[in-house]
């Protein structure tokens, strides 16, 4: 056995540093965590990725409750003697068959059942006379005559033993629990990060710069890394339970701080390494060039728009490629942002980029820039992937030809056939719908011949916290448009169950007569098992049929063809369609400002950002505009906390801060949003404290110590954790 292990050694290679783990088990290992941890090979993974598998929970099993001091209705862990296990088959009142697995347990002072349905299995994992753990909800039963618990967690104690791993890491202490690993379990999983810190030695602890390690802002200095460790997965004392169950103990801390330390180094060097090496499109500003913005704007700019435009123009007769994130809350103004940069690049003889999520957005975009650039000798262009393959070829021979000045398109602008002649200035609409690289993609599409780097424009109309935005685009300025135009009223928002659909009908009846126009959103678009809400196409039908028959419904989702997506959407624009029963496709962009009522069915359904994006469609133009959110009469409490908060808050970006509290960022922007980085010590809502701190002292020392050979160790190692933040235009 090699005496060496280091936080470095490839986990599939643990056989050759541990006793009792055979090449297979480690390579079982290997792939599973890797699985979790989202990296392609398990040879990737490391003894430091295992050693970051936290707890997700403590047990103080210092002080186990007796089978005597249990309480009803209390989740407790008890440790039982088994007795008497058996399987048998069951049939329930309604004929259905099922599996109970059962066994008495006792200790000196009393007995307990548990049993768990349809787990045969079981009768291969307990035996008589072992001692086992039982973690679960205990609940008296009068006919039983004893407390009992249904399907607990366990830990069976003498299950196996070994010399390297003493008894009381399993009991008498605080106790981490793991999830499972694939086949790997808790107890499994315990004795292996024992061993593991065990067999660890001499770990550097120069992973932070000296004033985050001595614990400047924190109040006391932190311990080392390898201390970090053991506490963290072992706590020393059960009176510090409470901290180390909240993750903000000093252990926690530690490793906490330095991933946020990696992912803003590896932020902050991008973005130095694009402007220092990176040769930008060259603009300027001409009285020519202020006077053909003003002619192409459709109506006066409010004061936080010319706060924001003049930041981005500083930008673009800057020295330094522009990087930068304009924030701006639904109907805010940021297309009107967009079309004076558009402008600008195209006056100073570049081209420009705007790309955007959907197609249905895409053209919309067309149809407002063409409309606004009408007396301008601009070409303009958009690219989606409907268009067919001689009207895709031609647009991109036109680009590569400088034929263009203007496209607008999909993520079709990023395909490999598609290339610039003079690639200038690129924009992006709902950036939080593209993943980072995405954004690169287009970044790089252009003008290699003379290796221009483009400015870019990402706009969002998602607000994003403050600890999201450092850690998604902590490489941007950042630009927040915080005015609304005048004559933008708020929109009523109110919650009504479904006792009071037909009153809502009616009032959409109302609204029509007016000649208004109306929104109603369902979640799904086809009937699921899964989830009991009523599908957009059978309730399009039904509201036609029975409902409205007397007026105009749409269906708009995200399963139609293009030509049908644009047909409904023109149908609409043009007031033939009074009632658009649809999905989320138009939660971003769409902008029909006749249409004053949108019906949310099972509002619950949604994060709070989404249903904020959803309800910015409504009160774009000058009749008051309502959003009702139709809940069933049965909705939980905690969700009808949610929309009732909701209701009362306009503020996006007050909504925003509770949604990242209670989804968490992936839910939040899009589960499977390419940008988020995943941490597995530090949370950006808990930690936000910790985020800034390793934020400044990243920063500071980019400023001031960039090539010295520890900022470089630093920034290799952060490009391992996180590839896609350190990844960028070189």
């Amino acid at each position: 056995m090699s005496a060496h292990l280091s936080l470095a050694t490839p986990l599939v290679e643990l056989s050759a540093y541990l006793r009792g783990i055979g090449s297979t088990t480690a390579g079982k290992l290997a792939t599973e965590l890797a699985t979790a941890l989202g990296k392609v090979s398990p040879t990737s993974v490391t003894v430091e990725d295992l050693l970051l598998y936290l707890p997700f929970r403590y047990e103080d099993r210092s002080h186990l409750p007796r089978i005597r001091d249990l309480v009803d209705g209390q989740a407790a862990s008890v440790i039982v003697e088994v007795r008497a296990p058996s399987s048998y088959p069951i049939r329930t009142k309604n004929g259905k068959r099922l599996t109970l697995f059962e066994f008495t347990g006792t200790d000196e002072t009393g007995r307990i059942r548990a049993y768990w349905w349809n787990q045969p299995y079981l009768c291969q994992v307990f035996a008589a006379e072992q001692r086992v753990i039982l973690y679960g909800e205990w609940k008296f039963s009068n006919r039983q005559q004893c407390y009992q618990v249904e399907n607990p967690d366990y830990e069976i104690l003498n299950e196996e033993s070994d010399e390297d791993v003493p008894e009381m890491i399993h009991v008498g202490r605080c106790v981490p629990m793991y999830r499972k690993l694939g086949a790997f379990r808790a107890r499994t999983l315990r004795r292996l990060m024992f061993r593991l810190l065990g067999a660890l030695e001499d770990v550097p602890d120069d992973s932070l710069p000296d004033e985050l390690r001595v614990g400047i802002g924190l109040g006391a200095p932190l311990p080392s890394k390898l201390e970090a460790l053991r506490e963290v997965h072992f706590p020393s004392a059960a009176r510090h339970l409470g901290a180390i169950e909240a993750r903000r103990s000093p252990a926690h801390a530690r490793l906490a701080l330095e991933e946020f330390f990696y992912l803003t180094l590896a932020l902050g060097d991008r973005r130095q390494r694009r402007e220092q090496s990176s040769k930008k499109a060259t603009m300027q500003i001409t009285n020519a060039i202020r006077e053909r913005v003003r002619q192409a704007l459709p109506f006066a700019m409010t004061q936080a728009q010319k706060r924001v435009i003049r930041e981005i123009v500083t930008d673009l007769t800057g020295d330094r490629p522009m990087s930068r994130l304009l924030q701006g809350d639904v109907g805010s103004g940021k297309t009107i942002i967009a079309l004076q940069a558009l402008i600008i690049a195209v006056e100073n003889g570049w081209q420009a980029a705007l790309m955007a999520p959907t197609e249905i957005l895409v053209e919309q975009h067309a149809r407002s820039l063409t409309r606004w650039l009408a007396g301008t000798p601009y070409r303009v262009a958009a690219l989606t992937g409907r268009l067919k393959a001689a009207e895709k070829k031609a647009i991109r021979q036109a680009l590569a030809a400088h034929e263009l000045d203007i496209v607008i398109g999909t993520q079709a602008l990023i395909q490999d056939e598609t290339s610039f002649a003079r690639l200038g200035l690129v924009v992006i609409d709902e950036q939080h719908r593209f993943g980072v690289m995405q954004r690169e993609k287009l970044v790089t599409q252009g003008a290699a011949s003379e290796a221009i780097t483009p400015d870019v424009l990402v706009m969002t109309a998602t607000p994003i916290p403050r600890s999201l935005a450092m850690t998604i685009y902590g490489d941007l300025d950042v630009s927040i448009i915080d005015e609304l135009p005048p004559g933008r009223k708020p929109v009523v928002t109110a919650i009504r169950t479904d006792d009071r659909r037909e009153r809502v009908y009616d009032f959409i009846r109302q609204e029509c007569a007016a000649g208004r126009q109306a929104y109603i959103v369902y979640p799904l678009v086809e009937e699921s098992e899964k989830l009991d809400v009523a599908a957009a196409t059978a309730a399009a039908e039904y509201l036609q049929r029975e409902v409205f028959p007397s007026l105009g419904v749409g269906l708009l989702h995200g399963k139609l063809k293009s030509e049908e997506k644009e047909a409904i959407m023109q149908r609409l624009v043009a007031g033939d369609v009074q009632i658009l029963v649809t999905t989320t496709v138009i939660e971003v962009g769409i902008d029909v400002p006749n249409a004053s009522v949108m019906v949310i069915e099972n509002p619950e359904r949604f994060g709070l950002a989404q249903l904020h994006q959803l309800r910015g469609r409504v009160g774009r133009g000058a009749a008051k505009s309502y959003c009702v959110l139709m809940v069933s009469n049965d909705l939980a409490l905690d969700a009808l906390e949610r929309l009732n908060f909701f209701a009362q808050t306009a503020d996006g970006f007050a909504i925003a801060e509770k949604d990242l509290l209670w989804r968490g960022p992936g839910e939040m922007l899009g589960i499977r949003q390419s940008g988020v980085p995943m941490f597995r010590v530090g949370d950006i809502v808990r930690d936000a404290d910790w985020l800034t701190m390793a934020r400044q002292a990243a920063l500071r020392r980019l400023q001031e110590q960039p090539k010295s050979a520890q900022t470089l160790a630093w920034l290799e190692q952060a490009r391992r954790w996180f590839p896609l933040a350190a990844g960028g235009v070189h």
